[in-house]
């Protein structure tokens, strides 16, 4: 079994329970926070948008720098609507599941580094890269949406088998 055979069943399955959390987001409850340190509910949303193509990121690049000293630092998005964040995620989960199915297995031993103004923040295989850092990440942002949208009573579809809501 390849690579993307192993990893694109869970991909699916991760991506489709993540739209379902972003398809209840109500845009007046995109600037809610829970407490002045937390993010918003929106912020949440874009940056669980994005992360999707740091996946892609991962495979065709050897490395991101997020705060190069020459250029632009990275910024998580900040779509105003349902609308533009579920346009965004469906668009990155599109070109990132085409990207992982043509990954070549021998790519995913290779070391990928995530870098700030040109220094490692980490280094690791590919494999290692894409499970913590970008699938587990999704999750425990998708998680955050959640336990925001319990808090405003807005109804949490069930992922891995039904919600308290259904």
């Amino acid at each position: 079994m390849t690579y993307a055979q192993s990893i694109l069943p869970e991909f699916d399955q991760e991506m489709a329970n993540t739209r379902k959390v972003l398809e209840r987001l109500p845009d007046d409850k995109l600037d809610w926070r829970p407490h002045g340190k937390s993010h918003t509910i929106g912020w949440n949303a874009n940056h669980v948008a994005d992360i999707v193509k740091w996946l892609e990121l991962i495979l065709t690049t050897p490395s991101l720098d997020i705060a190069p000293v020459d250029g632009e630092r990275y910024q998580v998005p900040s779509l105003a609507s349902r609308r533009e964040i579920l346009d965004i995620f469906d668009r990155n989960v599109a070109a990132t599941r085409t990207v992982i199915a043509a990954v070549k297995d021998e790519q995913m031993n290779e070391i990928w580094t995530l870098l700030s103004a040109g220094k490692p923040i980490m280094a690791m295989p590919r494999t290692a890269v894409i499970r913590g850092f970008v699938m587990n990440h999704i999750i425990h942002h998708r998680a955050i949406i959640c336990v925001y949208m319990r808090l405003n009573d807005i109804p949490v579809p069930g992922m891995y088998g039904p919600s308290g809501d259904e």
